[in-house]
């Protein structure tokens, strides 16, 4: 098995998906501890509903890099899910909820009715639990997912205190002088964007648990937002590129081993913990 993961290796496919997965997941955990401590979970989940729509419509219109247009999409609909959530008469949970069936739902649809590919029960899986294009990378979307997951990472760097401080206490932010409203959009825009990053890596139904499991994993053993963040880094890396080498070598569906990595270490580091707690 060695042998073959070693010659596999060598393929610079294999390399280019080994250096997009571990981007991808670096960002995720970047953002996915404060998605869980500010209950944005489920808008992470409405997202990739959209995602999934969106990408439906680029296939519909034959585009060759859909995400020219699922990218801005994604982005507006996170826009739109926040504000619709702060009208009383549509709660945030309900509108998320609205969303993401009504778009799953339209992607499906338009899939079936326009599509010009006669697999369409196969485009549909790929597109919602992950497919092998991941192996597919060209060198245009490589250096597009590097450039957009720098960017990310950046921009957390540069804004961890604010980030903190908005996710912790959005009271003493606004107090502060921070307007809470307009950096909680800012995290919903950058978590849309790590959505359309990792649609060809998971697919739409699992982009969730690359975004939560790694966090609350760490949040098991961790103490501190900054060590949360640290850990939920390391264990969301490993499990991506220990997943996609599985499935390489094993012939498992990516996306799937990937998530399985996660839950396997979310179950060990559960139990850590209570051991460690004394329950």
């Amino acid at each position: 098995m060695f042998q073959t993961l070693q010659a596999y290796l060598a393929y610079p496919f294999v390399q280019h998906a080994l250096i997009v997965g571990a981007l991808i997941a670096f960002c995720s955990s970047l953002f996915g501890a404060t998605l869980v401590l500010k209950r944005f979970s489920f808008l992470g989940d409405g997202l990739s509903h959209v995602a999934f729509g969106a990408i439906a419509i680029a296939s519909v219109l034959h585009l060759s890099d859909n995400m020219m247009l699922v990218l801005p999409i994604t982005v507006l609909s996170a826009v739109l899910l926040l504000r619709t959530g702060q009208n009383a008469r549509v709660q945030g949970d309900a509108a998320i909820a609205l969303v993401s069936v009504a778009t799953l739902a339209l992607g499906y649809l338009l899939m079936n009715l326009f599509s010009a590919s006669s697999n369409i029960s196969g485009d549909v899986c790929s597109s919602l639990f992950g497919s092998t294009s991941i192996l597919t990378l060209s060198m245009p979307e490589v250096w597009l997912c590097v450039v957009l997951s720098l960017l990310v990472a950046g921009l957390f760097a540069l804004c961890y205190h604010r980030i903190f401080a908005v996710t912790f206490d959005p009271t003493f932010a606004r107090a502060v002088g921070l307007r809470t409203e307009a950096w909680n959009l800012l995290i919903a825009i950058v978590i849309a964007v790590i959505i359309v990053l990792a649609m060809n890596l998971v697919g739409s139904l699992l982009i969730s648990a690359l975004l939560v499991f790694p966090a609350i994993s760490a949040m098991r053993l961790a103490g501190s937002f900054r060590s949360v963040i640290l850990l939920s880094a390391v264990i969301s890396v490993c499990c991506t590129v220990g997943g996609i080498l599985c499935a390489i070598v094993l012939n498992t569906p990516v996306g799937a081993t990937i998530v399985i990595l996660n839950i396997v270490l979310f179950l060990l580091f559960t139990l850590i913990g209570h051991l460690r707690g004394g329950n």
